[in-house]
């Protein structure tokens, strides 16, 4: 019989064609409460995967199409002046929604791009003095396109550091993309899907995830990984206590999807990539994409027991 997470998978698979692993890394994402940063050029499924989630996930959904000209207030909210009552009255921005699409968010300005700060990592936000409670569950699935395109604004640390992971989609296969091709549309399938999860099962799954045993060993491993980015001197700088604890979170959804409730140190080295290569740099590299390098230089020499 399968689960309500493997019926998830096959769901989002039969419409994100040929990208099990980055469908599986997404919703362990999701699962370990955090939130995905997702970066690749135009059209290559982004927004379709972000949407497919939430139909599946059973949440409320809006995009936010980020530009240069978005305002705080257009992602916020704002209040208006209500002639009737004479009074203002606050207007919700689609912030207050339980899946937010940030799309290109790197062609918005600093200003705008730092409006998401407070609400991903407090679940809440201040608006003209007040402060407003996002919805639970809450999730920001933010897009970007390369930095080397023009136009664009790069995240700076802190801001990269509130997503619990980063990943690629990439060019399909041959096959995948024949039968994107031959098929139906992938966007018009997407508003025809039932939601296959409820409020009360994704909390339930999110707390079991919480659960999953990690060992002692496991732990030293997820240390000692933390302690290479700290002493080795090809690292700018070294993987935080945030970023550790992500780490462990991450695999142990990886885990939960995997059907298992422990940790193995393949888990670990499964999410490693997607968890700290936006949070890496090599002190030698100034434009901040060597983590991708610095990922497989930890996997190569630190070992596992």
């Amino acid at each position: 019989m399968r689960s309500p997470l493997d019926t998830c998978l096959q769901a989002i698979n039969e419409v994100l064609l040929g990208k099990e692993t980055q469908v599986r890394l997404a919703l362990t994402c999701l699962v370990a409460n955090g939130h995905l940063l997702i970066e690749d050029l135009p059209g290559m499924g982004k927004t379709t995967l972000s949407h497919t989630l939430a139909r599946v996930l059973g949440l409320s959904f809006q995009r936010i199409q980020f530009t240069s000209d978005l305002l705080p207030g257009d992602i916020l909210g704002t209040s208006v002046f209500d002639k009737d009552s004479g009074q203002f009255v606050f207007h919700p921005g689609p912030i207050f929604s339980e899946l937010v699409l940030a799309d290109e968010i790197n062609r918005a300005t600093p200003k705008s791009q730092s409006a998401l700060l407070e609400a991903m990592e407090e679940g809440q936000v201040t608006i003209e003095g007040a402060t407003r409670l996002l919805p639970r569950p809450f999730f920001v699935i933010a897009t970007q396109n390369p930095s080397t395109q023009g136009g664009t604004f790069a995240l700076p640390e802190s801001q990269l550091d509130r997503f619990l992971m980063r990943l690629s989609l990439g060019y399909p296969a041959k096959a995948a993309e024949k039968a994107l091709l031959m098929g139906e549309s992938r966007r018009e399938q997407v508003p025809r899907m039932a939601a296959i999860l409820t409020h009360s099962q994704l909390a339930a799954i999110q707390a079991q995830a919480r659960q999953v045993r990690v060992s002692d060993a496991l732990v030293d491993y997820v240390l000692r990984l933390v302690e290479a980015t700290r002493n080795e001197p090809q690292f700018a700088w070294g993987l935080s206590p945030r970023a550790s604890l992500a780490l462990l979170s991450a695999a142990r959804a990886w885990a939960l999807l995997l059907g298992r409730d422990y940790v193995i140190p393949e888990d670990v080295q499964a999410v490693l990539p997607s968890v700290v290569s936006h949070r890496l740099r090599e002190r030698a590299d100034p434009t901040g994409q060597s983590g991708g390098s610095l990922v497989q230089w930890l996997l190569r020499e630190v070992p596992a027991l």
